[in-house]
């Protein structure tokens, strides 16, 4: 898993760290829960992470594997969950499919931008890879 790049994506204003703003902007395009009083827990009020500090968080998450995390199977259930009729990836209209079908209504340009958060590669779909990076994401946020 690059990190480095998850950090990126994450960084939106791209000075090198991140905000509380950055991530409860970046868990929240995962649907998870996760508040902006969550993300000044983690970094302090004002505070920032680095890359660095980051590192540390992600190394404690994957040491103590949670209950979100999950095994690769049950990764790959809820993948197929919203890769949709075979497309090898979640894209922006199978991701508003889902989330329709959950009773949460987007528009397309809202899904774009959800999934343009954590596709790393910049083909506009979410690949396996990369969404085993989007909850690896949620998890280090959450810990």
């Amino acid at each position: 898993m690059d990190l480095r790049a998850v950090f990126q994506s994450m960084d939106k204003d791209g000075d090198g760290r991140l905000s509380a703003a950055e991530l409860a902007l970046c868990v929240a395009t995962t649907g998870a829960e996760f508040s902006l009083e969550d993300a000044e827990a983690l970094v302090g009020v004002g505070g920032s992470l680095d890359f660095e500090a980051f590192e540390e968080l992600a190394a404690a998450a994957a040491a103590e594997p949670s209950e979100e995390e999950g095994s690769d199977g049950e990764l790959r259930a809820a993948f197929t969950v919203y890769e949709q009729e075979g497309e090898g990836g979640i894209t922006p209209w199978s991701l508003r499919r889902t989330l329709s079908r959950l009773g949460e209504r987007r528009d397309i340009d809202e899904c774009r931008s959800m999934i343009c958060s954590f596709d790393l590669d910049g083909d506009g779909v979410i690949s396996f890879d990369e969404f085993r990076m989007m909850m690896m994401a949620v998890v280090v946020q959450s810990s």
